[in-house]
């Protein structure tokens, strides 16, 4: 089983930059389909982006243009760069493996339709002034 563990979360103004990163552990056979999420208090969990095992990449809409996911199949990481932040992005966000594909396929951004596997402990930012 793959257990992740996401870092790099911090407090930034508004208009700043952090970069996350999601550890996994090396007992994978071979990349999946890998997604960012987030949840912010009181709001349902939302889902950001997927890459998949070829590094094709897809961002739900809020974040398109201003968040860049990458993964370095060889240190087993994957990576969220989110420039620009802004309030709104402010939640907890979590990486998550996905083998059926669901979530880098379907065309959803809705986590209900997706077939999360493992997911992390998560890593908190904070957006403001």
């Amino acid at each position: 089983q793959v257990h992740l563990s996401e870092s790099g979360g911090g407090s930034v103004q508004p208009g700043g930059s952090l970069k996350l990163s999601c550890e996994a552990s090396k007992y994978t056979a071979s990349p999946y389909c890998m997604a960012w999420f987030r949840q912010a208090p009181g709001k349902e969990r939302e889902g950001v982006g997927t890459i998949d095992a070829d590094g094709n990449t897809a961002y739900a809409d809020s974040v398109k243009g201003r968040f860049t996911i990458t993964r370095d199949d060889a240190k087993y990481t994957l990576y969220l760069q989110m420039n620009s932040l802004e309030p709104e992005d402010a939640a907890m966000y979590y990486c998550a493996t996905d083998k059926r594909g669901i979530a880098c396929y379907s065309g959803s951004w809705d986590l209900t339709h997706w077939a999360l596997d493992t997911w992390g402990q998560g890593t908190l930012v904070t957006v403001s002034s």
